[in-house]
């Protein structure tokens, strides 16, 4: 959501050749995107996808990943959940008010090492004008160069944020009790960084 959201760092096998070195990667929006799924009833699973996901990654040091950075852009009225009405919906005032709000963004504050290639990615995430922290589980997939030439790095993360926090409120009860749509919110989020420079 990025949220927001993205996230990254560039590590795994640097030698030490690569201390101290110092890069740029810019997040891919043709090969990253954000998917959520939230209950429906409580008893079933819609799933969407925001497919316009933009940033940088900061790399103080590539032999240290704990030194990255990351700033992300969604753009919200990019949100595709496979059917116009609700898509609609999502985009307007009783969701993400797109009009008003166009970008859900995050900014890492930290990066913490878990394993080899295991990273925790703390940082703000802003949804329709509310700033919340949130913490991403991120792998780190690899790095490699594409047919172009292009070194690019592969990420993938995942966190869940209760929407209400949000200010995203909006319900139905049901009749037969329970509400319509859930609170909780799971994030999965797929990144491709192209090395600037």
């Amino acid at each position: 959501m990025a949220a927001e959201t993205t996230t990254g760092t560039m590590l795994s096998t640097e030698t030490a050749t690569e201390a101290g070195r110092h890069s740029i990667w810019e997040i891919d929006p043709k090969h990253s995107l954000v998917e959520f799924s939230v209950k429906h009833m409580m008893f079933t699973t819609v799933k969407g996808r925001f497919t316009d996901v933009r940033g940088t990654i900061n790399c103080q040091d590539e032999s240290d990943p704990t030194k990255a950075t990351v700033d992300a852009a969604i753009v919200a009225a990019s949100l595709d959940t496979g059917d116009n009405d609700r898509d609609a919906h999502l985009r307007a005032a009783d969701f993400l008010d797109v009009e008003k709000f166009p970008m859900i963004t995050f900014t890492s504050k930290r990066v913490d090492r878990r394993d080899e290639n295991e990273f925790r990615v703390i940082g703000d995430l802003t949804v329709k004008g509310v700033t919340r922290e949130v913490v991403l589980q991120m792998t780190y997939n690899g790095r490699g160069k594409n047919p172009f030439g292009q070194e690019v790095a592969g990420f993938t993360a995942e966190t869940s944020i209760n929407r209400k926090d949000f200010g995203l409120n909006w319900n139905v009860a049901l009749e037969t009790g329970g509400l319509l749509v859930g609170d909780k919110v799971n994030i999965l989020i797929e990144v491709q960084a192209v090395k600037q420079g």
